[in-house]
């Protein structure tokens, strides 16, 4: 055959082959992740048939006007959603980021898609882009009470806590509700005024509307306080009522197990637990299954739950290696999974992993001294509690960590005077911990 043809056909084959790829490429970023199909007892839920109806109405307008962001932007809005009442994080806010993404292509300063990005990525434990996010979107918009809250939840998590406290005080100022009454709660909680925790919880759910999720999450957390409190009837009424009012609400099927758990009903507690696992992807209920199945004789499946929470969290992990716009830092639910297996070398690298990327929070560094107590380096565990230690955070297990630590570092007052606060009230504890702490610590007056 002539050479003259030869090449120019293989100059168009090629040209071809490369408008094929950037077709198919531009194609597959022009795709709208499907919303998916709830698991059967979530998919009896009254707001579902509206989440596929909306859903649905969002596809057709979006193709009909691709060029409207606002309409990529509410679906953003459904996913993230969506992604709270599932759990399926990694798939949502892929979809959402997806669509977050497009609308800063075309507009870098728009405020919604800004806010937006900044929840997804403190969603994924991104704590500093979230915060990033938040302030750029706060620097389009000063008045709007929202980016507030955004910031106060990145402040919280890197441990700037006088920044929290100001965002917050911002957040209320602009705009009282249950967003702005919930983070006044935490920020009380996590500086010991469990009063004003309650208080200002029990207005954030008042502020909202009963069933919805947000409400029944905000319910839950006021559940939660009354048990670090030690007024387990009022947490198992908020519990009881959260489902009475969100039926099949995974959080309050936890809750209840823990009541469950407290009261030494373990078969009780997993059957709970079970239900929530079922309803959510949470690896927190599959984490207390772990130690509920080993109270109840259960070791292999004990076992067995551990290596699906090792495997599911390490796979999140991979996901962003592979993805960093959706990746999941697990660090810190990492290393306490691996204290419950006895691997503590790994525990500490993911500990310090967590620590180094936010060494001023409170929970990085009662995870890292924790770890360290668990290693037996208690001169080194004893450094991180203090950091723990700092905001006045009355929370019983964080006190009973501390407790066992300097107790075996050496610093026995101490031990015995974070012992009876952690005590006081009859404040919840797992039974795990509560053994460790009966065993290792010295009982009152002996």
């Amino acid at each position: 055959m002539n050479k003259k043809l030869i090449y120019p056909a293989l100059i168009f084959a090629a040209c071809i082959a490369v408008c094929f790829v950037i077709l198919r490429n531009k194609k597959k970023e022009d795709t709208i992740p499907p919303i998916k199909e709830r698991t059967a007892r979530l998919a009896s839920l009254p707001d579902w048939n509206e989440t596929k109806n909306k859903a649905a109405g969002l596809y057709t307008k979006i193709q009909q006007q691709p060029t409207d962001e606002k309409l990529k932007l509410q679906l953003a809005a459904l996913y993230i959603q969506e992604a709270r009442i599932t759990g399926d994080h990694l798939y949502y806010d892929r979809a959402a980021m997806q669509l977050v993404d497009k609308t800063l292509a075309t507009d870098s300063v728009n405020f919604e898609a800004l806010c937006f990005k900044s929840m997804i990525y403190l969603s994924e434990h991104h704590f500093a882009d979230g915060l990033a996010y938040a302030k750029k979107a706060q620097a389009v918009n000063p008045y709007n009470a929202f980016v507030y809250g955004l910031m106060t939840d990145g402040y919280v998590e890197l441990g700037n806590y006088n920044e929290a406290v100001a965002a917050t005080d911002k957040m209320v100022s602009i705009r009282p509700d249950l967003r702005s009454y919930s983070r006044v709660s935490y920020l009380r909680e996590i500086h010991g005024d469990y009063p004003g925790a309650i208080e200002a919880m029990k207005m954030a759910v008042a502020a909202g509307y009963p069933g919805a999720e947000e409400t029944e999450w905000a319910r839950i957390q006021l559940g939660h306080i009354y048990e670090n409190t030690g007024q387990k009837k009022e947490a198992q009424h908020e519990y009881e009522l959260a489902l009475y009012e969100r039926p099949e609400y995974a959080y309050a099927y936890a809750g209840l197990g823990r009541i469950a758990e407290s009261n030494k009903d373990y078969k009780g507690a997993i059957a709970d637990f079970e239900k929530a696992d079922s309803l959510v992807e949470d690896y927190s209920f599959k984490d207390e299954l772990i130690d509920l199945y080993a109270l109840n004789g259960e070791k292999d499946k004990s076992e067995q739950t551990a290596k699906k929470v090792l495997d599911k969290l390490n796979g999140d992990a991979q996901a962003g290696t592979n993805d960093a716009s959706i990746g999941h830092y697990s660090d810190r639910e990492l290393a306490y999974v691996y204290v419950k297996t006895g691997d503590y070398s790994k525990a500490l690298e993911h500990a310090e992993m967590e620590y180094n990327r936010r060494p001023d929070n409170i929970d990085a560094n009662e995870t890292l001294a924790w770890v360290n107590y668990k290693k037996g380096d208690y001169k080194e565990a004893a450094k991180y509690i203090a950091v723990a230690l700092k905001t006045n955070s009355q929370n019983p297990t964080l006190l009973t960590h501390a407790a066992l630590i300097y107790h075996k570092a050496g610093d026995t007052a101490k031990a015995a005077e974070l012992s009876a606060r952690a005590m006081r009230d009859n404040a919840y504890l797992s039974p795990v911990l509560a053994e460790e702490a009966s065993k290792e610590l010295p009982r009152k007056g002996a």
